[in-house]
């Protein structure tokens, strides 16, 4: 087999590559098939191995990067067609362009592994160690976009379990050496097999740790507060047209007003942007609707602030009050890039685009914190995708008791993107055992464990709601006590490892 890659020309290594990283993407929602990454990996370690050079070596790792995110962030592009008079001209940034610059993460790790450990299992492990190394890049780089880190493929098995210990980067390195050794074993003809053997009884070892762990049920406190999760189901092109956007708002209302248990609500929960007003503007219509929730009501809005003509306008979370006054507000800090906030507008300038390239802009808030709220534990909250950025979710300070994420994942479509999106949401769960109350405009809403497990759910497109008690939260788990810090120690023991082996074969 490796003579035969070796043969390949450098078009068809390029299409091989960019096929395997595609088939990568079937490891996570909605397909869920981690077995691929047994076959795809190996194949792309044995692509790099038998590469001419380190330069081709990193056209291979780009090429995978590139099959990876172009098929995995497909649902990008649905963004960008929900206003496409404005907005079709950058419908290929988003599903080219950006899958382009992010595979250069990879390219970078191809190259450097090539460098590291040219051949054989101990190249499997370099290549692993150095796509952890850019999948952490990745997380924090031009303000990071940690989507689909190959350590969530395991999302829908007690595997995922093991997060609570070494969080989002210790999985992408157990993922890339548990499915790239064995392979790579079986493909360099070798006979001895202790370091398949052993990925396989690590993986086993996980899957019973999960296993028995998801054996525990959830548990509730006595004075388990009772939440109605709204999900209104506002299509995204018609959201903040008139007549339509009045109609959602109604939606919400009605679900907030259906009938309730005889003890009443602790909080009514509304989705990202669900009022359609500026509530500092409109005190009476808030006090109305305060009111008819007659519970506190938590929801998302736009909110200004600064002096009129030069506002800043923000994505915010409100706590109204029963009588319309604003308990507290979360301004959201991680801004989504030409959603929120135009990256290199200078470059659009240059580019003949200054229509895209200034103006718009949401102001960020001060980052995450714990909103303490009388009758209900504190919480962090989320907005949208602050979700997906584990080492944000909890601010400094007390620990909260839970987790609240309001989100609109119509921008995403109605396929891959939402389901990717709820995923992310429950590993953050796991890493920190919190549970989560999720409302998303139009799903998918949720209740969720603080083992990731939905209690409660409504699926995509359906206009409804649901009243859950809120989950008890577990001890702090090792992850929410040291953070990273674990997959740090664990990938700089990998490559002292690899470069003590490499010098002593030179010796």
């Amino acid at each position: 087999m490796q003579k035969k890659l070796a043969a390949l020309g450098r078009w068809q290594r390029l299409g091989l590559a960019m096929f395997a990283g595609a088939l990568l993407t079937a490891g996570h929602p909605p397909v869920n098939l981690p077995w691929t990454w047994f076959a795809a990996l190996p194949l792309l370690g044995l692509l790099m191995q038998t590469a001419p050079t380190t330069r081709a070596a990193a056209w291979i790792g780009w090429g995978a990067g590139f099959g990876y995110f172009v098929t995995g962030l497909h649902w990008v592009g649905h963004a960008f067609l929900v206003d496409p008079d404005r907005f079709a001209l950058l419908l290929p940034l988003g599903v080219a362009a950006m899958p382009a610059g992010l595979a250069i993460f990879w390219a970078l790790a191809f190259w450097s592994a090539r460098k590291l450990a040219p051949q054989g299992l101990l190249g499997m492990a370099s290549l692993a160690a150095m796509l952890t190394l850019v999948e952490i890049a990745r997380t924090h780089v031009l303000t990071g976009f940690p989507w689909s880190l190959p350590g969530y493929i395991w999302v829908e098995t007690p595997v995922m379990q093991l997060a609570a210990w070494i969080g989002p980067h210790g999985m992408t390195l157990m993922t890339l050496l548990l499915t790239g050794l064995p392979g790579m074993t079986l493909a360099s003809g070798q006979k001895r097999f202790v370091a398949p053997i052993a990925c396989l009884a690590v993986l086993a070892a996980g899957w019973t740790i999960g296993t028995l762990r998801l054996q525990t049920p959830a548990t509730f406190a006595d004075d388990a507060p009772l939440l109605r999760i709204v999900q209104p189901n506002a299509q995204q092109h018609l959201k903040w047209v008139p007549g339509h956007r009045e109609r959602f708002y109604q939606r919400a209302l009605d679900a907030t007003t259906a009938p309730r248990n005889a003890g009443g609500l602790s909080a009514v929960i509304w989705p990202e942007t669900a009022i359609y007003y500026l509530p500092q503007n409109n005190p009476d219509e808030v006090r109305r609707i305060a009111q008819l929730a007659d519970a506190p009501l938590i929801t998302g809005a736009l909110a200004t602030k600064g002096p009129p003509g030069e506002e800043t306008w923000l994505n915010s979370l409100f706590v109204f009050n029963r009588d319309g006054s604003i308990a507290t507000r979360y301004d959201k800090h991680h801004l989504v890039p030409f959603g929120e906030y135009i990256p290199l507008p200078w470059l659009l300038n240059a580019l003949g685009l200054e229509q895209f390239g200034s103006g718009g802009a949401f102001g960020q808030g001060p980052g995450p914190l714990m909103l303490d709220l009388p009758g209900l534990p504190g919480f962090s909250a989320l907005i949208c995708y602050e979700a997906i950025f584990p080492h944000n979710i909890v601010g400094d300070g007390p620990r909260p008791d839970w987790l609240l994420q309001i989100t609109n994942d119509a921008w995403f479509g109605n396929f891959a993107g939402p389901q990717q999106h709820l995923a992310q949401a429950r590993i953050r769960t796991i890493e920190q055992g919190l549970p989560m109350a999720r409302a998303a405009n139009t799903g998918i809403s949720a209740m969720i464990d603080p083992y990731g497990r939905v209690l409660r759910s409504l699926p995509l497109g359906e206009y409804g709601h649901f009243d859950a008690k809120l989950p008890a939260p577990l001890p702090p788990t090792v992850y929410a006590r040291l953070g990273d810090w674990v997959a740090y120690a664990a990938l700089a023991l990998l490559l002292g490892t690899i470069l003590l082996i490499r010098r002593r074969h030179a010796a």
